[in-house]
């Protein structure tokens, strides 16, 4: 029995294709049946892990698990304690507080548990990086936070990213210029460009950025959330203890290493009062874009004027 939690669905569908993949390896006569596990009654899961006479082996995917009927709860963690040697059973739970009791039973009796928890955005790069030696190719982290900068922060599209790019790269390492090639309309318009050209004080460029990022699409959300995360690193930096060694300080930060020479660039003119005026601003655009504005457009623009202004004053 393996046990699947949290609401990265990319991470939950490849835990469950791993583990079909692994039971299927060499084998012509598994049986997989993909059911919810709200549909589920007494009889349904008697036949699904009893005995069968056309193959040698099942896999049984259960999904939502926080949807199972309360009667089913008890037979569900009797066949926990002795599960069937030919039948691998996935029980798929999607986050949340909602059927937490029965993931703390099956915890209990030792099922074994894949988390699919998404990675924090300054992980993204590693998790590319991942994603690239999985597909026999090779990049380095430069080149992986500029691929995370045109694609975006969805698991989905990135590993999509990377299989085409290993798939076009000829054995060579891929570069920020195979990268721009097939990417570079996107990489220019990201909420990422936005909020590095707002934190460097840029406001003209910025708003530029803005508008083009608007016009491609780009979310004000994510808009927001780039903001915010770039002035968060950077009040992490400037209030680091001084001396700390490059990986003692990126772990300080909450960054990976390569981050550090971009936060030590866009430190400079930033002052305490500088930093809460701008820290300030994201949150009221944030929450503007979420409702309490009618305009998110004119919300964001005020935000990127106002960071942007932020740097250097006292």
């Amino acid at each position: 029995m393996l046990l699947v939690t949290g609401s990265e669905t990319f991470l939950a569908d490849r835990a469950v294709r791993s583990a079909i993949a692994a039971v299927s390896k060499g084998k012509t006569d598994v049986e997989v049946t993909d059911v919810g596990a709200g549909e589920l009654d007494v009889g349904d899961f008697a036949e699904l892990t009893g005995p069968s006479l056309f193959a040698t082996e099942r896999v049984l995917v259960l999904r939502m698990l926080e949807n199972l009927p309360a009667e089913m709860v008890a037979h569900l963690l009797e066949y926990a304690g002795a599960p069937a040697d030919d039948v691998l059973v996935v029980l798929v739970h999607s986050g949340g507080q909602k059927g937490k009791g029965v993931l703390d039973k099956l915890r209990k009796a030792s099922v074994n548990e894949v988390v699919a928890t998404a990675p924090k955005t300054w992980e993204l790069p590693q998790f590319v990086l991942g994603e690239i030696r999985s597909f026999g190719g090779s990049i380095d982290e430069h080149s992986a936070a500029a691929l995370v900068d045109a694609v975006g922060h969805d698991l989905r599209a990135l590993s999509g990213a990377c299989s085409q790019l290993v798939s076009d790269s000829d054995g060579q390492s891929i570069s920020t210029d195979l990268i721009s090639q097939y990417f570079g309309g996107r990489a220019e318009v990201t909420s990422f460009a936005v909020a590095d050209a707002a934190i460097a004080g840029r406001t003209e460029p910025a708003l530029e950025q803005l508008r083009w990022a608007l016009d491609c699409g780009v979310a004000a959300v994510l808009v927001t959330s780039a903001m915010a995360g770039g002035l968060r690193g950077l009040a992490k930096f400037s209030s680091a203890p001084p001396g700390l060694r490059e990986a003692d300080l990126a772990r300080e930060v909450g960054v990976p290493p390569w981050k550090l020479k971009t936060l030590r660039q866009q430190s400079r003119g930033w002052t305490p009062g500088g930093l809460a005026t701008a820290i300030k601003a994201v949150a009221q655009a944030d929450a503007d874009v979420k409702g309490a504005s009618g305009d998110a457009g004119y919300a964001l623009e005020r935000m990127v004027i106002t960071v942007s202004r932020a740097h250097g004053r006292r």
